[in-house]
C-alpha cells in the first residue's frame, strides 16, 4: 500500500483516461462531489488503475480525485444515482470522502526548501487533521472514513520497532481517535505496542502535537510545518543533518509493531491474525502466471517416500523405556482413572480415561521440524531452477505426515512462495531462474513469518541455496546472525562453479551437482531430528 502523501498530488496533473464502463460511476460522483466539498470545480474520475498508483488520489490544484475501480468491483454491483448505493461499497465511497476532505480542506503548501523528512511529518499529520474537520462539518462521514483506514496504511508503516515508524503507526491510527475516526477499543494494541517502543511520555508529547494540528486553519502551512519540526525534534531527528525520512533497516526482522497492526487489520476485516497474514503472503507472493505448474515424476515420488522413510525412522530408532497410559491391562491400575472410567461407562456415554499404566518401550519426544529452503532464482543460477522446484515438492510431501513444516521460498527481483507452510501441493511449481538478486531479506523475512524461526521449542532449520553474490551483504548477515543466535540452523549451499561470498554463522557446503542439494537438504534435516 502506498504512503499518505501518494494520494495527495499538488501541482498541474496530466489528464487521466476514463473507462466507458464506469462512466456512470464518474458522472454520477463528479455531481455528488459538490455535497461533499461544497466545491463546484471538481471532476471525479472512476476507473480501474485510477488513483496514481494509490487506491484514491486528489489533486486538488488541478480540481480532480480519481477513485480505483477496484474497490468497487464491478460497474453493476449498484446504482452510483441512488443514495443507498454507498452502503454497498462503503470502502470506496469512504475513499471518494477522504479524498474529498483533502479538496475541502487541504489549502495549504509545503514551503520550497522543507526537509523532506519535515515534509512527510507534516504531510502525515494532514491525515487526521482533514478527517476531523470533514467529520466536523458533515457527521455522517465519520461512517464512511472508517471504511477508509485499512486501505491508507501499509505494512511499511510498521517494518521495524524504531522510534520513526512507531510514530508513524500512532499518527495514521492513534491520531485518529482524537479526531473521532476510530475508538480507543479499536486502536487498543496499537496503542500498547507504540508506547513500549516510544515510552508513555513520548507518545504523550506527540499525542498533543496531532491534537494541536487539528486545530490549525486549512491555509495555515507555517504552523504545520513548525509542528513538524517539534515532531522530529521530539525523534531526537535534525532534519538538517538528515533531511530524508528515515527508512526501515533491512537487516532488522520485524516485531510488536508489525503483530499490533496484523491484529488491528485482522480485526477490521473480521479474520483472525493468521488467516489475515495467510491472505496477505497469497496476495503478495503468489507465483507469477509465466511460471508453469507439472505432474511429479515418478522419480520425485520415489523421492518422497524415501525422505519420509528417513524422517520416520530419525524419530523413532532409538527408543526409551517409558510410561504410557492403556485401555486395558496388564499394568499398574490408575485409580482416579478407573473411577473416572467407570462413570463415563454409568452415564452411557464412550469411555475415554485410561485406567492402566504400562511400561514400554517408546521413541523419545522431539520437537516438531521446522525447515524452511530459499532458492536464489536470478539468472546465474539458471541450472539450479529445476532440481530446487523438484526439492520444494519433495520436502513438503515428505513431511506432511512426520510432524515436520516446511516451505519453499524462491527470491529474485522478488520474493514468490514456491510451497508454503503446510501446504501438500498435488503439483510441481516449476520456478524461473531471472532478474537479480535483490530480495534476499524479504526472502529471509517470509520464511521467519511462516515458519517463526526466532521462536525457541521447536526445531529450526533454513538452508539457502544461491552463489551469495548478494548486493546487500551486510544487512543479509545480520538477518542471518539473528536467526543463528536466536538457535535456528543455518545451511548454506553454494554452487561450486560460480564465484560468490561466504556468510558467517553459516555451515556453507560447496555443490557442484545441482541434483546433490536436494540430498544435502534431507541429510541436514535427517541429522537433526536424529540429535534433536
Amino acid at each position: 500500500m502506498p504512503h499518505p502523501h501518494s494520494h495527495l498530488q499538488t501541482g498541474p496533473a496530466g489528464p487521466t483516461a476514463g473507462d466507458p464502463d464506469w462512466q456512470v460511476w464518474s458522472d454520477a460522483w463528479t455531481r455528488h462531489i459538490p455535497t461533499l466539498t461544497g466545491r463546484s470545480d471538481l471532476t471525479v474520475t472512476v476507473a480501474p488503475g485510477a488513483g496514481g498508483g494509490a487506491p484514491a488520489c486528489c489533486y486538488p490544484d488541478a480540481g480532480r480525485i480519481e477513485v480505483d475501480a477496484t474497490y468497487i468491483g464491478s460497474p453493476g454491483i449498484a446504482n452510483p444515482r441512488r443514495a443507498g448505493h454507498k452502503r454497498l461499497v462503503p470502502t470506496a465511497y469512504g475513499l471518494l470522502v477522504h479524498e474529498a476532505a483533502h479538496a475541502a480542506h487541504s489549502l495549504w503548501r509545503t514551503p520550497p526548501g522543507t526537509p523532506a523528512v519535515v515534509a512527510a511529518v507534516a504531510e502525515l499529520l494532514e491525515e487526521s487533521r482533514i478527517e476531523y474537520r470533514q467529520r466536523t462539518r458533515r457527521r455522517g462521514d465519520r461512517r464512511w472514513l472508517r471504511h477508509t483506514v485499512t486501505t491508507l496504511i501499509s505494512s511499511d508503516d510498521a517494518a521495524v520497532d524504531d522510534p520513526w515508524h512507531a510514530a508513524h503507526l500512532a499518527g495514521l491510527l492513534l491520531a485518529r481517535v482524537d479526531a473521532r475516526i476510530l475508538t480507543a477499543k479499536d486502536t487498543r494494541g496499537i496503542r500498547a505496542a507504540v508506547t513500549t517502543v516510544l515510552g508513555r511520555k513520548r507518545l504523550l508529547q506527540l499525542r498533543q502535537l496531532w491534537r494541536q494540528a487539528h486545530s490549525v486553519d486549512d491555509s495555515d502551512a507555517d504552523t504545520m510545518i513548525d509542528l513538524a519540526w517539534r515532531w522530529c525534534r521530539l525523534l531526537d531527528i535534525d532534519p538538517h543533518r538528515q533531511p530524508q525520512a528515515p527508512t526501515a533497516d533491512a537487516g532488522v526482522f520485524a516485531g510488536l509493531l508489525a503483530q499490533a497492526l496484523t491484529d488491528y487489520l485482522a480485526h477490521t476485516t473480521g479474520l483472525t491474525p493468521a488467516q489475515y497474514r495467510d491472505q496477505q503472503i497469497h496476495a503478495r507472493f503468489s507465483a507469477p502466471a509465466t511460471w508453469t505448474r507439472r505432474e511429479p515424476t515418478d522419480a520425485e515420488r520415489a523421492a518422497a517416500r524415501h525422505l519420509a522413510a528417513r524422517l520416520r525412522r530419525a524419530r523413532t530408532n532409538h527408543r526409551e523405556p517409558d510410561i504410557r497410559p492403556s485401555l486395558v491391562p496388564p499394568g499398574r491400575l490408575r485409580t482416579r482413572h478407573a473411577i473416572t472410567a467407570q462413570a463415563q461407562i454409568a452415564s452411557g456415554s464412550m469411555p475415554t480415561a485410561t485406567p492402566w499404566q504400562q511400561r514400554t518401550q517408546l521413541p523419545p519426544p522431539k520437537p516438531t521440524l521446522q525447515l524452511g529452503v530459499i532458492v536464489d532464482a536470478s539468472f546465474s543460477m539458471h541450472p539450479w531452477a529445476a532440481p530446487m522446484s523438484s526439492a520444494g515438492w519433495i520436502l513438503a510431501h515428505a513431511a506432511h505426515h512426520n510432524q515436520a513444516v516446511t516451505a519453499t521460498i524462491a527470491f529474485g527481483s522478488d520474493v514468490t512462495l514456491l510451497v508454503g507452510a503446510r501446504q501438500h501441493p498435488t503439483h510441481v511449481l516449476e520456478l524461473s531462474a531471472v532478474g537479480g538478486s535483490t530480495a534476499f531479506t524479504d526472502a529471509v523475512k517470509l520464511a521467519d513469518q511462516l515458519l517463526q524461526l526466532r521462536q525457541p521449542g521447536r526445531l529450526r532449520m533454513l538452508t539457502v541455496v544461491s552463489d551469495g553474490d548478494l548486493p546487500d551483504r551486510e544487512p543479509a548477515q545480520r538477518l542471518i546472525s539473528t536467526l543463528h543466535q536466536a538457535g535456528c540452523a543455518m545451511l548454506w549451499l553454494r554452487p561450486a562453479d560460480l564465484a560468490g561470498h561466504t556468510f558467517t554463522d553459516t555451515t556453507t557446503i560447496l555443490v557442484a551437482d545441482p541434483v546433490q542439494a536436494i540430498g544435502h537438504i534431507a541429510d541436514a534435516a535427517v541429522t537433526a531430528l536424529e540429535h534433536a
